[in-house]
């Protein structure tokens, strides 16, 4: 299994470095642009045709699948009914799946997931916001409508997402860490919410941590951490980096509608 893999890997000191036979592709924050992944998986599936004969795919998303775009529920059954072939998966949680799966259980959430891109979510399963989404009624009454038309493949997808993965010498997580605390020490919110001190970091953290949440217009490459949102339901730009031995490499989908678009760099 994928899990029993990468826990065999943990103690394998920051140089990033995947191990040999592997190649592994990482998908930025996605937020409801299911035509941008779509587009993003195609490229991904042409690359991997270059891939050695024997070699293990592992797909790894980073979390924040829903809310600002209008494509959430299309990027969930994308893929939880169409997961790209010859690829072994790993779905991380982000910071917007876990206040959805806060709002399903208490509406007090409502006014902060709505108005944090929630909205678009909802929409996209063919509910209507309310009016005010500071009116307990009608947030209550959303909340009822989304638990009762949320499909349950769905809400087992959000509620099976991990909070962090690890292959070879890198971390793979949504926001990042804390800083100086060991890995099983962190706290789940860190995991899906933290910037700074993260950020601002330079400590060698044991891994080179592959992350999202904080949307620059390119990669940020640090030594110690990769960044790769690049603001996908707002730029058109939906990165996906690629590793494999000591090299990296970075696909993105500069426009939606077109895949000759893909763009492809490479890094060592």
């Amino acid at each position: 299994m994928f899990s029993e893999l990468l826990r065999a890997f943990r103690n394998v000191p920051a140089g990033g470095r995947v191990p040999p036979g592997i190649r592994v592709y990482v998908v930025g924050d996605i937020h409801g642009r299911a035509d941008l992944l779509a587009t993003l998986h195609q490229a991904i599936e042409r690359h991997a045709r270059g891939a050695a004969p024997g070699t293990r795919k592992f797909l790894i998303y980073l979390g924040d699948y829903i809310d600002r775009g209008p494509g959430s529920r299309q990027v969930i059954d994308l893929l939880v009914k169409r997961p790209l072939a010859g690829f072994e998966p790993a779905y991380l949680k982000g910071n917007h799946e876990d206040v959805m799966l806060t709002f399903l259980e208490e509406e007090n959430l409502g006014h902060d997931w709505l108005s944090f891109g929630g909205d678009s979510t909802v929409m996209s399963y063919g509910l209507r916001p309310p009016l005010s989404y500071t009116s307990k009624a009608d947030v209550k009454a959303l909340q009822r409508g989304l638990r009762t038309i949320l499909p349950h493949s769905h809400r087992q997808f959000l509620t099976r997402l991990q909070l962090y993965t690890v292959v070879g010498s890198y971390l793979f997580v949504h926001a990042g860490i804390r800083p100086g605390v060991r890995l099983d020490q962190q706290s789940p919110r860190d995991l899906m919410w933290i910037r700074e001190p993260f950020l601002r970091s330079r400590k060698d953290h044991g891994y080179v941590v592959v992350h999202g949440h904080t949307i620059t217009d390119t990669p940020e490459i640090r030594s110690n951490r990769i960044g790769i949102d690049t603001g996908a339901y707002g730029s058109n730009v939906l990165t996906c980096m690629v590793l494999e031995g000591d090299r990296q490499e970075f696909l993105s989908t500069a426009l939606a509608d077109d895949i000759s678009r893909t763009k492809v760099s490479s890094y060592r």
